[in-house]
């Protein structure tokens, strides 16, 4: 084994660790038996503590101005948006195929860069789209005569929107930490501003959209799988990703970022017993083989030649 085989080995532990724990996520949250605006505030809420006093251990490691906190802060308001949609869809559609088509992110966020920066897709990436497409027809149940969910037409929905924040999110989040600032502090950040963004839409009235205001009752034991969501998931799962995916190379990178929603699938029908239909597990195949596809070999190519990778973890 090479020398630079060897000082991969760890990031990409440490990446893998974080995937899978990041793939319990959904499940926790389901087990908390709470909606989806006050499972996904009091997921960030109680993570907040635990990063300030890591951000704290750090904080002269930290030279970001605050110019640069306050987009990583406006990232989180993205990320409240995603959290709404993204809770949502495992209600309507369970933890497998609202966490695959949230990870649908990586062609949204080549998209919008396409858009936005002039940074021209490949093949790969142009050749997914369709396929996402008609995944997404399978999943939402528009011929099956027995879909799996509560309404898997809109979990679909949700899941979407929640896509669309979270290829926003991610956006803004990698262009906030352009100075490379400690992971515990861009996160806490970023953290902060999701129970905000959460906060704010958990005090609207939005029944009419089938949004809840929070319940800030708290209750046991619902608040102790949140507080484990918040613990393992938002502190340590998205810590260990931030501080491992930019020591590694770009393969190794997209096995990582792959190993999360695969996991989540495989829990969700071993643990929850989830039992998509026939037509719903073709299309989450045809997703599934989108996203690996994109996330291997799609990149952006600028109008300079230079390369632009579409990775992301949730």
């Amino acid at each position: 084994m090479s020398e630079e085989d060897a000082s991969r080995r760890l990031p990409m532990a440490t990446a893998l660790f974080g995937a899978a724990v990041l793939s319990f996520a959904p499940l926790l949250y389901q087990y908390s038996d709470t909606a989806p605006v006050t499972g996904a505030f009091f997921r960030m809420l109680y993570a907040v503590p635990i990063l300030a006093v890591l951000a704290y251990r750090v904080k002269s490691e930290d030279k970001r101005p605050t110019k640069t906190r306050a987009i990583a802060f406006l990232a989180g308001l993205l990320l409240a948006l995603d959290f709404v949609g993204y809770h949502s869809a495992i209600d309507y559609v369970g933890t497998g195929i609202s966490t695959l088509i949230g990870n649908s992110q990586v062609i949204i966020v080549t998209l919008v860069s396409w858009w936005l920066l002039g940074e021209r897709p490949n093949k790969s990436i142009l050749l997914a789209l369709p396929l996402v497409m008609i995944g997404l027809a399978l999943i939402s149940g528009v011929w099956d005569d027995e879909p799996y969910g509560a309404d898997p037409f809109k979990g679909v929905i949700a899941s979407i929107f929640a896509a669309i924040f979270y290829s926003s999110f991610l956006l803004v989040y990698r262009y906030s930490n352009r100075d490379m600032a400690p992971s515990s502090s861009l996160q806490f950040d970023a953290t902060l501003g999701a129970a905000t963004g959460l906060l704010i839409v958990g005090l609207m009235p939005l029944g009419t959209v089938g949004i809840e205001k929070i319940d800030f009752n708290i209750s046991w034991p619902g608040h102790a799988w949140l507080l484990l969501l918040a613990v393992s998931c938002q502190v340590t799962g998205w810590l260990a990703i931030t501080h491992a995916l930019p020591r590694l190379p770009g393969a190794h990178t997209s096995f990582a970022v792959l190993t999360q929603p695969v996991l989540t699938i495989v829990w969700g029908t071993i643990i929850l017993g989830e039992d998509p239909s026939l037509q719903q597990s073709a299309g989450m195949a045809l997703i599934l083989a989108s996203v690996i596809s994109v996330t291997v070999f799609g990149e952006a190519k600028a109008s300079s030649g230079s390369e632009v990778g579409v990775q992301g973890e949730r």
